[in-house]
């Protein structure tokens, strides 16, 4: 047997953002997905490069010193939670090494650089979406998330720790529900099957709750039985609205052919900075929405005096920045590509009473060009992928002031970072807010200023 396909055992040295541990054997780095520093692994060599080798962990034989406690019993099966095994503390020791070595390889300064913890450890998330599936050969309907490093199997989450009891619940009964109607999940193998996923929403200060059944076509329901199931649940949230989204693709992803509204509405109002947002099943929303508070106070402490002056907020999503912002300024314009999110931007516009805040649907590639209003201030909320590399020369030309670059992906934030950095713009103020618990992931906020 080559080098390559061989089974090793490597020493965990270091983990990198997001979530790539390092290692060694017979001398060359091996790069790995997930780990934790410190621990001890069987790995199986997948790829030789020229300057590393990638393999795939196999199983942990040591636990790294950093494991002091249980955390979530799906920890070893799911793949949804990095450091459940981690203190808190030591999790955010962990992610602000990672953030500062991903600046200081390019040699950014982070001067007064902190990480903000959760309001919540736990029972934080608002959204999630769960896969009918099964957790291997000859096994029963299973509900909840990918296991770790598979694709097709998925382990049921019955104790997730990081998500709202009334999800579980819910979860739960759904799943025992078309278990007893011997109802097949759709097949990701095969393209076939007709249980796709089943996706939860809950307002965590209203307490409304939004679920979405997706299915294909191929086969029918009896949906006023599963609206009494529902009903039935005793939750401590309110069930407000009940959905079936049709989803035909090939893709193993939440997207719909239609939507039809079983019960009630399609939509939950979340209040966030006194605000009130309408949150459709589709359009984009911070997942933790006390640590979004969080996020939008920081934000809003960054660039201080925003009174009387224009911003754009590009990539606006539902328009909650764009909103918290408008309580100041004199005019926010906001650009997202999504259309659903835009008009629930526009509902929440009114909803909220303001008369200062516009919103247009496109790409802020092209739609950046028929703005002919100046910017003193510009707000950046891309996808993990980052600026487009096209919009962002686009965006720099406005020159204003300053940027304030809220960003889901630091390593993409500190490619972008550069190309402000040289044309003409030095980042002034930098924080992170861990909006990701147990997870390997955080939200960063940058402000540059213009030379």
């Amino acid at each position: 047997m080559g080098r390559k396909d061989k089974i090793v055992e490597i020493k965990i040295q270091k983990v990198l953002y997001p979530n790539v541990s390092i290692g060694e054997y017979e001398g060359k780095t091996v790069k790995l997905k997930g780990g934790i520093e410190g621990q001890k692994v069987r790995a199986k060599i997948t790829r030789r490069r020229k300057d590393h080798d990638e393999a795939r962990i196999l199983e942990v034989i040591e636990k790294s010193p950093l494991e002091k406690i249980e955390g979530c019993p799906h920890k070893d099966l799911c793949g949804g939670c990095t450091y459940q095994s981690l203190t808190y503390e030591d999790e955010l020791e962990l992610k602000n090494r990672q953030i500062r070595a991903l600046f200081e390889k390019e040699n950014i300064e982070l001067d007064g650089f902190v990480i903000i913890p959760s309001p919540r450890l736990t029972e934080y998330r608002n959204k999630m979406e769960y896969t009918f599936g099964d957790e291997g050969k000859d096994t029963s309907l299973s509900l909840g998330l990918h296991i770790k490093g598979r694709i097709f199997e998925v382990v049921n989450t019955d104790y997730c720790n990081i998500v709202d009891k009334d999800f579980t619940i819910i979860r739960d009964s759904v799943r025992k529900y078309f278990l007893n109607l011997n109802f097949p999940y759709y097949n990701t193998r095969t393209h076939s099957g007709f249980l796709r996923h089943l996706v939860i929403r809950k307002a965590l200060s209203t307490g409304e709750i939004l679920v979405n059944l997706v299915t294909t076509s191929t086969m029918d329901f009896n949906k006023e039985d599963f609206v009494r199931l529902l009903q039935s649940i005793e939750l401590s949230g309110n069930i407000v609205g009940i959905i079936n989204t049709t989803n035909d693709g090939l893709a193993d992803v939440v997207k719909a052919d239609k939507i039809e509204i079983l019960y009630g509405r399609d939509y939950i109002t979340e209040n966030i900075m006194g605000l009130n947002f309408k949150i459709s099943p589709f359009s984009f929303f911070q997942t933790n929405t006390f640590g979004a508070e969080k996020l939008y106070e920081t934000a809003l402490n960054f660039v201080e005096n925003i009174e009387g002056k224009t911003i754009f907020d590009l990539y606006s999503g539902t328009g909650t920045i764009a909103q918290i912002m408008a309580k100041k300024a004199k005019k926010v314009i906001g650009i997202e590509i999504v259309e659903e999110a835009v008009k629930m931007a526009i509902e929440n516009a009114k909803l909220n009473n303001f008369t200062n805040v516009e919103f247009i649907a496109g790409d802020v590639l092209e739609k950046i060009e028929d703005i002919d209003v100046k910017p003193d201030l510009v707000v950046l909320d891309p996808p993990r992928d980052g600026i487009h590399p096209k919009a962002i020369g686009k965006i720099i030309e406005y020159k204003p002031e300053e940027f304030l670059y809220i960003s889901c992906n630091p390593v993409t934030l500190v490619r972008d970072i550069k190309i402000f950095n040289e044309n003409g713009y030095r980042l002034v103020k930098a924080k992170c807010v861990d909006m990701f618990p147990r997870t390997g992931h955080v939200e960063t906020v940058v402000l540059m200023s213009r030379l």
